[in-house]
Parts: C-alpha cells; structure tokens; sequence
C-alpha cells in the first residue's frame, strides 16, 4: 500500500487478525498490518486471495487507545473487585461493530491477567522501524505493567532492518519473536517458495539472539517430503544447532486442498510422508540437535506427539525415547496410536496404555473400516480438519 493512500485511509474503528500463535491465546492482539506481505509459500492456506496492508501508525496508536480507554472504565466499576456480567452489560448497552469488538477483546484479555501484547498480522516487522518503535512505546506506556510483546516476523525482514533500529525496537519493548522457519534446508526452501534461504534464516536468528530478544523459530516435520525428508531434518538441526534459539515449535506439515502443495502432490510432483515417515524424521532431526539449550514444544494438535517435548539437553533422552517406542510398536499398534491421536485420544505413548482409550479407537477402526492400507486417507482428511 503506498504511503499516499495510507495517509487517506480512514480509520473504521478496533480491528483483529484472524492468526495467532497457539501461545499467545491469552495476549491483547493489536493489529499493525493486515494479511502477509509474502503470501507465496505452497504449503500455506491462510491469506491465499487477500491483499497485504500496512495499517497507518494512527489507527494502531488508536486502537491500543480504545482497548485502554474500555480497560479504565471497567476497572472503575469494579472498584477493585470481580467485573461483573452486570458491568459488562452496562459497559456493552451502547456499542457496536469495531467498539463492542474492542470490549469484548479488553474482556478477553483482563481474563487472561493482562501480561501480555501480540502483533499482527504475518510480518508486523515489515512496519517502518521508527512507527514501530511508537507503537512499541505507546503499548508499554498504556499498559506500562505487561512483560511481554510478541510479533510474527520473516528472517528476510529481519535481515533487513539496520541493527540499531533493531535494538531500539527491543529497547521500547519487543521481546519475543516468532520466526516460521520451516526447514534449514535450501532445497526444501526453494520447493516451498519460502522466500528466504538457509543463510538468511540463520543470520535473522542469530541478530534476533544477538539483540536480546527471545526467539521461536517454527519447524514443519514433513514439508521435505520423502525425497527430502533426511535433509530436511539434519539441515534443520544444524542451522538450529547455530541460532541457538528459545524455543523450537514443532507445526506438522498438513496439506489444505486450497495450497499449491496439495496440487503439487495430487500431481505426482510432491511425495508427501506416512505418519510413521515423519517420527523417523523427528527421531532423526532431535538427535542431531545439540550444543544448544532451546526448549522443545509441540504445542499443536497437528504433532503426532504433543508429549515429545521438553528442554534441551536434559530432556533430549525422554523425547528419543518417546519417538523410538511408537516406532517399536507392531504394524498394527503404530496404525492404532496415528488414529487415537487424530481422533484427540492420545497426547502421547503413556495415553496408548489405557485400555478404554484403545477399546475406543478399536471400535472406530471397525466402524469406519479403517486398515493399514487405507490409513493415510484417513489420516489426511482428519488432519484437515484441524488446520
């Protein structure tokens, strides 16, 4: 959008993205640019047909006022104690559209104790550092308490913003940032069209380390596919192994039909990994992490383990040891976890013990006639769900 036209715009009240990461459920999401300004990568469903945006600096500094201006006034009736539904009542009688959804975005938040501020959308990044920086400021000294603000960036933009800029939006407050790395493999990279190469990803990890800021760096197990897949988990490893980063987020590749991805499979150009291919991959790319003291997470409903993970070194063993006993199972007990765990049975191997549990998944296998043969369709079309 060009500066002219941002200059024109006309402010139509509070507004929300539609994404966030899973850990940010609880944070205040302040919308600074709308959709992603990259929007090529094959395996992504989410902006696919919208336009990306920057939001004038005024409207964000607006909203973040709007938020504030609702907080005051609950908090005033209240008077210390327990908003009440009554309160909310009197506090939402004579709003709509953009303003009940600012209320009703400072409700959610004082609900979840007001700790933290999320950026939207896909690349909050790509703002002008110094409309950053104010709007950073501006956010600390509204809610002056918060210990956290967070946005999503691309190592490509990172990469491109001059480092004192960079520290001075960590100085006004940013302190952690969500990098969707994907693989650490060039040749994945370009089949994806991500945008970046695995240089780049690794110097935008190792300036956001550098500058004091916490990093997750997201991981899509699978997205090498079979010809891939060994490349894909020790070329991550290793441009993990030189970042060093805070967290690493697990996300399984899943294919949409809406993504290039899926067409490149449906045509033959893309082998896409079983479930029992993507452990051994994961089995393989955490035991050539190391050096390194990241915190592993698997925070999502897509993982074939939500309980792989843990930190770094000392958890490494449990999580090693959690992979290899799905992969020791017989055919037939490796096809009953896959199923148990899409079905929102199982977080992990202990759960595959419960013998309710598996009579359960037992039950739906021969309902649904579901065989080893015919368990990747199934699969497919469960996981879909979920994305």
């Amino acid at each position: 959008m060009s500066e002219k036209k941002k200059e024109t715009e006309v402010y139509a009240g509070f507004e929300q993205g539609p994404i966030r990461p899973p850990s940010e459920a609880g944070s205040l999401l302040i919308r600074v640019t709308r959709n992603c300004p990259w929007n090529r990568c094959r395996f992504c469903p989410v902006y696919k047909g919208t336009r990306f945006s920057l939001r004038p600096m005024e409207h964000v500094l607006a909203d973040i006022d709007t938020v504030h201006s609702h907080l005051l006034k609950l908090q005033a009736h209240a008077s210390g104690g327990p908003i009440t539904r009554d309160m909310v009542m009197h506090a939402g009688k004579d709003l709509a559209g953009p303003d009940l959804d600012a209320l009703h975005a400072t409700l959610h938040w004082m609900s979840h104790g007001m700790d933290s501020v999320f950026l939207q959308d896909a690349n909050s990044l790509i703002m002008k550092p110094d409309n950053l920086i104010t709007v950073l400021r501006h956010i600390k000294e509204r809610f002056p308490w918060i210990s956290r603000i967070t946005s999503y960036a691309r190592s490509h933009t990172i990469k491109g913003i001059p480092d004192d800029k960079f520290q001075a939006m960590a100085d006004a407050g940013l302190n952690r940032i969500h990098v969707g790395m994907e693989s650490g493999c060039d040749a994945v990279l370009e089949r994806i069209q991500k945008g970046v190469t695995r240089d780049v990803h690794i110097l935008a990890g190792q300036k956001v380390k550098a500058a004091g800021i916490s990093l997750s760096e997201y991981v899509m197990p699978g997205l090498g596919g079979r010809d891939l897949s060994e490349a894909h988990a020790m070329d991550t490893a290793d441009a993990l192994n030189r970042i060093n980063p805070d967290f690493i987020r697990l996300r399984t590749l899943a294919l949409p039909q809406n993504t290039e991805l899926y067409g490149d499979w449906q045509a033959g150009h893309f082998d896409k990994c079983s479930g029992e291919e993507v452990a051994r991959e994961l089995l393989g790319f955490i035991m050539a992490l190391e050096g390194i003291q990241s915190t592993l997470t698997s925070d999502h409903v897509l993982n074939l383990f939500e309980t792989v993970a843990g930190k770094l070194p000392e958890d490494k063993p449990q999580m090693i040891a959690e992979i290899q006993s799905f992969l020791d199972l017989p055919e037939h007990g490796r096809m009953m976890y896959q199923v148990g765990r899409r079905m929102g049975l199982y977080r992990g191997m202990n759960d595959f013990k419960d013998e309710g549990r598996r009579q359960r998944v037992a039950e739906a296998c021969q309902r649904y006639n579901i065989r080893p043969d015919n368990l990747e369709e199934v699969l497919d079309d469960l996981m879909r769900r979920f994305i």
